[in-house]
């Protein structure tokens, strides 16, 4: 895949540019590793469901609470 990057920092990519060129690998596949990475490194957080939702207790005389409240919003 060919693609353009814009907004690179000229003194970086030239240090990238060389670093590629001493291990032997080409400024493409050196940034796909770079790119993977940096994406193993990103700190992610788990996407939430409400399938992950897991039921509170608000403790004795609320198990009714849900169907109080429908009784006064509808």
């Amino acid at each position: 895949m060919q693609i353009s990057v814009k907004n690179v920092e000229e003194d970086v990519f030239r240090e990238f540019k060389a670093e590629s060129v001493r291990e032997g690998i080409n400024v493409g596949k050196a940034l796909s590793l770079a790119m993977k990475s940096w994406l193993g490194k990103k700190d992610r957080k788990p996407r939430m469901s409400l399938l992950n939702l897991k039921p509170v207790h608000w403790g004795k005389g609320t198990e009714r609470t849900s169907e109080e409240i429908d009784n006064i919003v509808y």
